[in-house]
């Protein structure tokens, strides 16, 4: 079924030139190995650019607003422009749907790999922007949808990493430290998947899921601030 970029245009709330980039922006490279004859090229060269000018944008929107010293405004701009921020904005703007996938990747939904995509599509559609329209389209664009997420951010303290924050939190308002225990593994050596459990004392407060034990600590930390509230 042909997608409606016009459409799309519309939920990104940007402005739509016929014959422009925005739909190469979401061709990811696997479905070109299915479809080599598609008229367009894969988006990653639109990603590469995307991906300077918003980081661009959002520095010089922390440098003009915010008198903090370096390493603080280094964090906030990480926390705006990473992969899991940038995949977040592209679900709440439902883009999903227009995304130019091999079948396998069609089908895996809520995967690691497709918020990978999702971000680099984020970034796909922003260099296209540049490209079609030049900086203040793409600069606009990044602050409805990105810089607006700049005030969550600072005030749930976002740009800090879940598990420091839970540390930080339970130190503060229990004396407690967090700990961390691995609650079952499933998997090959090559593809496993972790389960670990946050605790508080002996206390179990949250589980986070995770292709490494990392990542599974950083999910139950998340899990465990939002479970408690903190």
């Amino acid at each position: 079924m042909e997608k409606n970029f016009l459409e799309a245009a519309e939920k990104l709330g940007v402005a739509y030139k016929e014959g422009g980039l925005l739909k190469q922006a979401f061709v990811h490279r696997s479905y070109l190995n299915e479809h080599p004859s598609f008229e367009l090229g894969h988006n990653e060269r639109l990603e590469f650019l995307g991906d300077a000018v918003l980081e661009l944008v959002v520095t010089e929107h922390l440098f003009e607003h915010y008198e903090n010293p370096e390493g603080e405004l280094t964090n906030w701009r990480a926390a705006l422009v990473n992969g899991q921020n940038l995949a977040k904005v592209a679900r709440e703007l439902q883009i999903e749907d227009y995304l130019y996938l091999s079948r396998g990747e069609a089908q895996d939904t809520d995967s690691k790999a497709r918020r990978y995509i999702l971000a680099n599509t984020m970034e796909s559609v922003i260099g296209s922007l540049y490209l079609d329209f030049g900086w203040d389209e793409a600069k606009k664009f990044i602050d409805a949808h990105i810089l607006s997420g700049l005030q969550e951010i600072l005030d749930k303290k976002l740009y800090i990493d879940p598990k420091s924050r839970f540390q930080e939190e339970a130190q503060s308002r229990r004396s407690v430290t967090p700990a961390y225990k691995v609650l079952d593994e499933v998997g090959p050596d090559h593809q496993k998947t972790f389960t670990i459990g946050a605790f508080l004392e002996k206390n179990l407060v949250a589980e986070g899921k995770g292709t490494s034990k990392q990542e599974a600590q950083l999910n139950a930390a998340a899990a465990a601030l939002e479970e408690l509230g903190w």
